[in-house]
């Protein structure tokens, strides 16, 4: 199956080189480029693509604000979005995440982690690292001292092992790592993700993980 990609940045040369990258690979394909969020978001709309590479400082309509359009969007649930950007900051990683983006990385990274990136985000996991997890979800995403009274409401359709593995990958525990703790199998760990993901409509493991702090599952130490 093709992986179909749409790229989002002003810097026409960066597109061109991102477009040739991705093309030389038999898996995906560049379906459309923009040149700012509001062409992003439009042409996301036309051409439904499997993952947007976005970057966040454009003109107009910035990568976030995009990036909120495209994941809040319904008809678009099956879309994910790679922020790419220059600015590595802390605060926008954290937005990235709260917009709904399943990824986020600088532009240096190699042509082979940007690959690697963009089939990890297509597949439905979530980009970040267990310890780049830990650290953004602690310092921007827990959940406020008073935690809504209704917020556990919206676990109620999780079984308990369901709200223990996603207690574990919150905390940034990787499948296998919390199959180690709970002794079964990689392959059950993911499972169990994966159905606490469809009953609380999460579109990747980052979301999963946002949900399980802004519900007062897991507390940030």
């Amino acid at each position: 199956m093709t992986i179909r990609v749409l790229l989002a940045d002003d810097q026409a040369l960066l597109r061109e080189t991102f477009r040739i990258l991705i093309d030389s690979c038999e898996d995906m394909r560049v379906v459309a480029e923009a040149a700012d969020g509001r062409e992003a978001v439009s042409l996301t709309r036309t051409h439904r693509p499997d993952v947007v590479v976005m970057d966040i400082r454009m003109p107009g309509t910035d990568g976030l604000a995009a990036t909120a359009a495209i994941c809040d969007d319904p008809a678009l649930a099956a879309t994910r979005v790679l922020i790419l950007t220059t600015f590595e900051i802390d605060e926008y990683v954290a937005q990235a995440l709260r917009a709904g983006a399943s990824g986020f990385l600088g532009k240096d990274v190699s042509a082979d982690e940007l690959l690697a990136a963009i089939r990890t985000v297509s597949a439905g996991e979530s980009l970040l690292s267990p310890q780049a997890t830990r650290t953004l979800i602690t310092r921007f995403l827990a959940a406020p001292a008073q935690v809504p009274a209704d917020a556990l409401d919206r676990l109620a359709d999780l079984t308990a092992r369901e709200r223990e593995v996603m207690a574990l990958a919150a905390e940034g525990d990787t499948n296998t790592e919390i199959a180690e703790k709970l002794h079964v199998s990689p392959l059950t760990a993911r499972t169990h993700i994966h159905r606490a993901m469809t009953k609380l409509h999460a579109r990747d493991r980052a979301q999963l993980v946002v949900i399980a702090y802004q519900t007062g599952l897991v507390r940030p130490t």
